[in-house]
């Protein structure tokens, strides 16, 4: 069984779409995923399946909330490779002045093709940074997250997918989590 890390958009955010992360378990075990580990209450949840069509998988998981808590989020899904890939990626890596808790990384539910990805890099963006590769969008708000200049909803409009972002330092607790349900077959 292989370990996948799901991310749901837009939970528990502003006192709408809650869930309890229990409950989220919960739903996970009856969609026959196992060892679901569940990451702070944005929706993040580690666990193992023999689905090889995560497309499919993330339909399921999104139906599955639909039907129980009557809304329906987005349900981004990568593997522990995937995130490997992402930390590796890091555009800012060199760079001493970072701060982990003010950048970001946006996982897209799709990869939006390179047009996209040229026409989102032409967007000013200051004072925030953004760098996008493939189906991860690497931004730092220098100022921090609470008002940023950066023109999300342009973005994604210009991207045609949508995204959940997660800090640099959940990104970098998901991969340790997955690699530890990896490291248990």
């Amino acid at each position: 069984m292989a370990a996948l890390i799901t991310m749901l958009r837009g939970i528990n955010v502003g006192g709408r779409h809650m869930i309890s992360m229990g409950a989220l378990r919960e739903l996970y075990q009856s969609l026959g995923l196992r060892d679901v580990e569940i990451y702070l209450q944005s929706g993040n949840a580690i666990c193992r399946t023999d689905a090889q069509d995560l497309a499919l998988l993330s339909k399921r998981i999104e139906s599955g909330i639909e039907r129980k808590f009557g809304f329906r989020p987005d349900v981004i899904i990568r593997r522990p490779s995937d995130l490997r890939k992402v930390i590796a990626r890091n555009p800012f890596a060199e760079r001493r002045d970072i701060d982990p808790s003010r950048f970001l990384v946006t996982f897209l539910a799709r990869d939006p093709g390179a047009e996209a990805r040229d026409q989102v890099r032409t967007i000013k963006t200051d004072p925030e940074e953004l760098r996008i590769e493939g189906r991860e969008v690497y931004v730092y708000f220098p100022n921090g997250m609470a008002r940023p200049k950066l023109p999300w909803a342009l973005i994604e409009k210009t991207l045609k997918t949508s995204g959940t972002g997660r800090n640099w330092n959940t990104v970098r607790k998901l991969l340790e989590m997955a690699e530890r349900l990896e490291a248990s077959q």
